[in-house]
């Protein structure tokens, strides 16, 4: 993400969920003409606004959003498809004379926007059983020392014990002839034609976001048809299921469940709960994997203002 002169800026705005991403970007917008992208594999689902947390129809009023409600819940979007459609928004917004700002909290999208997608081979389902079979038998570290011979320096960067990682480098040998890492390298590097300046809401105390998660899990489940309603409204359609993307988002599979009758309203509690403070940790961890990003307190009442005046710093530094 090098910064260079004549490259026009795109805030790209991260964090876990509930550490006030919307409420930072519509502060941004207050004070510089912005439109908003939302990174966010839950929010481009129609019908699903109270378990996904969606901006509210009057903060959008006040700025324009893309990329929510833009699919049934039955279908289902792609990073690769995230990544063409973020491009050409981006293009439109700049076009506009307006600051593109990138708000959310799936990962694997800005990923997939900063870095690309690899073309590498999809999974093979009879290669995988085989190699799942082949690891039960002769155990995961013998399957690690064959990839050693095969690919050396995705071995060295792989623990002995990732089974999953390793399988997938030794399909992708398999499958192609090439070792994993020939391939990576191979993979041209995408030169964006904006300045991406990444901020990063992350929590200095873990506890306080727990608190806010479950304040914000309460409230869902609490308002006048809230979350349980909204699921149960999904239901009724007849052709949604637990294996569909939108169905798997946190909160709506627990209340899925909780309506099948698996459990009563405590667990569900408990359950939606957990499974949201297991996301925040997963992006977390996404978030510490990116050295270039400029972290930002979330916990700060001051957090929204702070991450103006960075917009700020920068967009005067262009």
């Amino acid at each position: 993400m090098g910064m260079s002169m004549n490259k026009p800026l795109v805030v790209a705005l991260m964090g876990p969920t509930a550490s006030g991403k919307t409420a930072a970007a519509l502060e941004i917008a207050r004070h510089i003409p912005s439109e908003i992208i939302s990174v966010d594999s839950a929010l481009v689902y129609r019908g699903m606004d109270i378990g996904t947390a969606k901006p509210t129809a009057e903060e959008r009023a006040t700025v324009p959003h893309h990329l929510i409600d833009i699919l049934d819940p039955a279908e289902s979007y792609s990073a690769m498809q995230f990544r063409s459609d973020a491009l050409h928004l981006i293009e439109e917004i700049l076009a506009r004379g307006k600051l593109p700002l990138l708000v959310g909290g799936t990962m694997l999208y800005f990923k997939a926007l900063n870095d690309g997608l690899d073309d590498l081979p999809p999974a093979d389902p009879n290669l995988r059983a085989q190699l799942d079979s082949e690891a039960a038998r002769h155990g995961v570290p013998a399957m690690h020392a064959r990839l050693a011979e095969l690919d050396p320096e995705t071995a060295a960067r792989l623990k002995p014990n990732d089974s999953q990682r390793i399988q997938r480098a030794l399909e992708i040998y398999m499958l192609t002839g090439q070792p994993m890492s020939q391939l990576l390298a191979r993979a041209p590097k995408i030169e964006l034609p904006f300045t991406l300046l990444p901020l990063s809401l992350e929590p200095s105390d873990r506890s306080i976001l727990h608190a806010r998660i479950a304040a914000r899990f309460d409230a869902m489940l609490k308002q006048p048809s809230g979350l349980l309603d909204e699921v149960a409204t999904l239901r009724a359609r007849g052709d949604l299921h637990l294996g569909l993307p939108s169905m798997r988002c946190v909160g709506y599979r627990q209340a899925w469940e909780y309506l099948d009758g698996a459990y009563d309203l405590a667990s569900l509690r408990e359950k939606g709960i957990a499974a949201t403070r297991q996301l925040a940790k997963r992006q977390i961890t996404w978030l510490r994997s990116m050295p270039e990003r400029v972290m930002i307190d979330c916990i700060d009442p001051r957090a929204a203002a702070v991450v103006l005046e960075k917009v700020r710093t920068q967009a005067g530094s262009l």
